[in-house]
């Protein structure tokens, strides 16, 4: 069996407006008691931070099962090791461009992306946003925000092929300390 390590659980569609309403004390309890230690959440938007001994892959589908018997919700987890967070911010590929943290935004995707739809992101691109494609993370940069961003809509909305949730740099750096925490 492997050591336990730090997991980042990244929720899609948690608590926006209305919707899938989860409070982050009953979601930290029910992780705790599916087996999951240290568990930390920032924010109230689905960022949990847990320590565990199973695969990323299997902290997905178990955080996603404890979120449907728990709160009958139907709701998609990616998963990353502390790890593979950190090669993310390492990596950050627009970090000499993107001036606002708010507006620098990075979807953690499931799966890497066909060319296709790659495409289809490069072509959504309205200068002066930015775009790379890096293995199962999409970076892009919205200096102008991301209200009428054709490119916001489609990372945003379930065309990917694969499953993505976005973060923005304040959060994604945040997740990281507290992985280290």
């Amino acid at each position: 069996m492997s050591k336990a390590e730090s997991r980042i659980l990244l929720l899609r569609g948690i608590n926006l407006g209305s919707r899938n309403r989860v409070a982050m004390p009953e979601l930290r309890d029910v992780l705790a008691d599916a087996g999951f230690d240290d568990v930390k959440t920032y924010l109230q938007s689905g960022n949990v931070v847990v320590t565990s001994r199973a695969a990323p892959e299997e902290v997905a589908r178990e955080c996603k099962r404890v979120l449907a018997d728990t709160f009958g919700l139907d709701i998609d987890v990616v998963v990353r090791s502390r790890d593979e967070l950190a090669k993310v911010v390492k990596r950050n590929p627009l970090g000499k461009v993107a001036d606002n943290p708010k507006r620098y935004q990075v979807s953690f995707l499931d799966g890497k992306l066909d060319a296709a739809v790659v495409r289809k992101l490069e072509e959504a691109v309205v200068p002066p946003e930015e775009l790379v494609v890096s293995g199962r993370e999409v970076y892009a940069w919205h200096p102008e925000g991301i209200g009428r961003s054709k490119l916001w809509n489609v990372l945003a909305g379930r065309s990917l092929g694969v499953t993505a949730t976005a973060r923005n740099w304040t959060t994604v750096a945040k997740l990281l300390e507290l992985a280290d925490g």
